[in-house]
């Protein structure tokens, strides 16, 4: 029964993704970026029914909402980034993987509203993408979610974190939301291509403020990122 769920969803995520195409022409004509982001999230919502997934979210009246923060949870599941985008109560952005923007239209769709992809293979291709990811929260005040880790853990347990995500915090002299996701790993653990059901929690931690962090004490912050997700 697992299974077919997954199969199903499968067929639900091509068919939204036609009804998506009419969507992203309008708003492209109007200039709009936030509906095509709440129509992700409704479809992400619907997932989490199908899948009869529960969801206990606690922390979020941690978070001003007139300020930009970078959101970063552990990873433990494909499920961590639509899901926890689906609870921030705002459009978030995400740094992605390359891979993720040749989807049809979703890649066409993610590109529009923000979004980022970096490519993993060069240490130059991953700092352009923090500095658009920094112009865009300068500018559009645009959140962004970016997972520390960089992959989907294979054990379960934190990894060791990449700079990336705290240089575009540094940058952009946001606060760091950092977020604990437990139970994506029991459902859905790296190389599983279909989803369990059962519950799902998501903490959202104090902001650690970047002022007084540099690149030399970048370390410290790091640290601080991770004992605070540990803790959750």
């Amino acid at each position: 029964m697992t299974r077919l769920r997954s199969i199903f969803l499968v067929v639900l995520y091509a068919f939204l993704l036609t009804l998506a195409i009419p969507l992203l022409l309008f708003c492209v004509i109007f200039g709009l970026r936030d509906p095509i982001i709440a129509y992700g999230k409704w479809a992400m919502r619907v997932t989490r029914v199908i899948l009869r997934i529960t969801l206990e979210v606690v922390g979020l009246d941690t978070l001003d909402p007139d300020e930009v923060y970078v959101f970063m949870p552990n990873h433990l599941s494909f499920m961590d980034g639509p899901l926890v985008a689906t609870v921030i109560p705002r459009p978030v952005r995400i740094i992605l993987k390359k891979a993720v923007f040749i989807v049809p239209v979703l890649g066409i769709a993610m590109r529009y509203v923000g979004f980022i992809s970096v490519d993993r293979k060069g240490a130059q291709g991953g700092r352009k993408s923090i500095e658009r990811a920094a112009a865009l929260m300068r500018a559009k005040r645009y959140s962004f979610l970016v997972f520390p880790e960089g992959t989907r853990s294979r054990d379960g347990k934190l990894q060791a974190f990449r700079r990336g995500g705290f240089f575009l915090a540094l940058e952009s002299g946001a606060a760091i939301i950092p977020v604990t996701i437990t139970g994506t790993y029991e459902l859905m653990p790296r190389g599983q291509w279909y989803a369990k059901s059962g519950p799902i929690r998501v903490s959202f931690h104090d902001p650690i403020l970047t002022t007084g962090y540099n690149v030399e004490t970048m370390g410290a912050l790091m640290d601080a990122v991770k004992e605070s997700i540990l803790r959750g």
